[in-house]
């Protein structure tokens, strides 16, 4: 049995609460020495990032990665674009997904998985108001369901 380590560091619940989430993809970051002990830190806020695919790379913007505490005058920028690193036949699928209407790649958590920083993304569709509703009675009738099960036993 395979046991894979992941340290989530930070997760997008805005993204599960505006967007239906298609398909997800991992990706890895090209991160700064300060960047990674920052994210270590769980110094990360993805709320209003996006993913954006420009020729043949795939972009993170408007992730904000706190400076790291203990860094001197050679701290990174906290909103700097980041690439991140998909296989090309990954990023040619995106591209024709994303050239559909109301497609949007959105960072879901980041995490490190056997030392490396992670990133998942999600092809994602808005939801409209009353989609958002909907999920928010739905998931109260389970919890309700979850409650009267658990004082049944």
């Amino acid at each position: 049995m395979l046991l894979l380590m992941e340290n989530i560091v930070s997760t997008n619940r805005k993204a599960y609460h505006d967007y239906s989430i298609e398909e997800t993809y991992e990706a890895g970051i090209s991160l700064l020495g300060t960047e990674v002990k920052s994210l270590r830190e769980s110094r990360v806020n993805l709320k209003d990032s996006y993913a954006l695919v420009k020729g043949s790379e795939v972009f993170l913007i408007n992730c904000h990665i706190s400076p790291y505490s203990h860094g001197n005058i050679l701290n990174h920028d906290p909103l700097r674009t980041r690439k991140l690193l998909l296989h090309s036949h990954e990023i040619n699928k995106l591209w024709g997904k994303l050239s559909q209407k109301g497609f949007t790649l959105v960072p879901l958590k980041i995490y490190f998985k056997k030392g490396k920083a992670k990133v998942e993304i999600g092809l994602c569709k808005g939801k409209r108001q009353y989609e958002k509703r909907e999920t928010l009675k739905e998931r109260e009738a389970q919890k309700e369901i979850q409650q009267h099960m658990k004082h049944r036993r």
